[in-house]
């Protein structure tokens, strides 16, 4: 798709177009008017018609353009190119009108985003809009989305894998990278669709991105916390530590979300970024059961915020706490007081997980407080947890088997049992004298 420029020098018109992957601009003799504009939008629509019926001749539009030879695309011009390329080891965008006729990324991306971004949360349409405005369009926004190739997605990657990490000195992660690509993968996955081109991501996998152990306190740390703790922050971090609630969860809580007649905790809002929304996913939306610690929490916790706000935890002004602000100015100052390790508030939510099952908890009711719809991810992530805070090493098997009195029956018919077996291959002399 061309456009309409103006060259800063002159002030006169520039028609920018694309033709066999390239991009063109030529200069026109009329200055930037609205009359000079329509005339040179005809102009421009005309080169696009025939650049789509493939009847397109750049000598007959611009008989003067230095650009003539580039454009050139008679059989020797194009076997000239095609073999001045593969010298150069550069790949030569095969003549196809049909691709050339394809929308610019950026204008494509505007398409899809405004299609897409009323099935997202508010917060994910914030953070697909940063990405494309600030990475992916200044990168692809000029190119054609037909032209755009396997090679210019695997060079973007690897040009990201150089670029550092904001606020860090290591480079942006895999998952970072990944993320990146997201939008870039769908928006080309949708051009290719409607526009009939092979689709350039095909066999290009994510990077693979190593997986971060959870690092749960003891119920030792938690004691430890909690006694230390500012008071105005004793109930809130009670009620993450013993609830698993994620961080938006606890943020967002109303208190016409806590039953304290049924004791549940209804988690049905979360709050992103200081923005009420939905909740992550709809096995997220909730009844959480309320254990003495916890009821008696919230309770503590209505005498102080009830009257004064909608939300459970808050600041002066009645507003959900900020969770980088908790973070920074009370949570990692009271890890460092008291020498714990440094980690991030969300593994309050593992704390409660691993907990319940060193009490022996039904899996699968703690996948239903945890919002997970099955017990798959709580055995693949906390497994490890498990033998080291429940014994869960096969001695309460063991147990068992001692309290019926099976072990010794089992063990005597055992010594029976081997002692016969001996028996049948001892010669018969032997056996007759025994």
């Amino acid at each position: 798709m061309g456009s309409i420029q103006v060259r800063k020098e002159t002030g006169n018109l520039i028609v920018d177009f694309y033709y066999q992957g390239q991009r063109h601009r030529e200069q026109t003799a009329l200055p930037d008017t609205a009359a000079n504009r329509r005339k040179v939008q005809k102009l421009l629509d005309r080169i696009e018609s025939e650049i789509s019926l493939g009847t397109f001749d750049y000598a007959q539009f611009f008989p003067n353009s230095k650009q003539l030879a580039k454009a050139d695309d008679t059989p020797m011009a194009t076997a000239i190119q095609a073999v001045a390329a593969a010298m150069a080891g550069t790949p030569y965008p095969v003549p196809n009108p049909a691709l050339d006729a394809t929308p610019l990324l950026k204008d494509f991306a505007e398409i899809w985003f405004a299609e897409k971004s009323v099935e997202w949360r508010k917060s994910y349409r914030a953070s697909i809009r940063l990405d494309l405005d600030n990475v992916i369009i200044p990168r692809f926004g000029e190119q054609v989305v037909g032209r755009i190739t396997k090679a210019d997605v695997l060079t973007f990657r690897a040009d990201l894998a150089k670029v550092q990490a904001r606020g860090r000195k290591t480079m942006l992660s895999n998952r970072r990278i990944n993320k990146l690509l997201a939008p870039l993968r769908m928006i080309l996955s949708e051009a290719a669709d409607r526009f009939d081109f092979r689709m350039p991501f095909l066999n290009i996998k994510q990077l693979k991105v190593r997986k971060s152990d959870v690092q749960p306190f003891s119920l030792e740390e938690v004691k430890r916390i909690l006694e230390s703790v500012r008071q105005d922050y004793r109930n809130y971090f009670t009620v993450r530590f013993f609830t698993g609630m994620r961080t938006g969860e606890v943020d967002g809580l109303q208190w016409k979300y806590v039953d304290f007649e049924r004791r549940l905790i209804l988690v049905r809002e979360t709050v992103v970024n200081g923005e009420e929304e939905y909740t992550k996913t709809d096995g997220s939306q909730r009844d959480i059961q309320m254990s003495q610690v916890v009821f008696e929490a919230l309770k503590a916790q209505e005498q102080a915020t009830r009257s004064t706000s909608k939300f459970v935890f808050c600041n002066r002004n009645g507003d959900p706490l900020a969770h980088k602000n908790v973070t920074n100015r009370v949570w990692h100052p009271l890890l460092r007081h008291l020498g714990i390790a440094l980690r991030r508030p969300y593994q309050c939510r593992h704390t409660a997980a691993t907990l319940w099952l060193a009490s022996g908890e039904s899996p699968q009711w703690i996948a239903m407080q945890m919002g997970h719809t099955t017990t798959e991810m709580l055995f693949r992530v906390y497994a490890r947890f498990v033998p080291n805070l429940t014994r869960q090493d096969g001695s309460a098997f063991e147990r068992l088997l001692a309290q019926s009195g099976a072990t010794a029956q089992i063990t005597a018919s055992a010594t029976v049992s081997a002692t016969a077996s001996n028996d049948a291959y001892l010669p018969s002399s032997v056996k007759e004298s025994t």
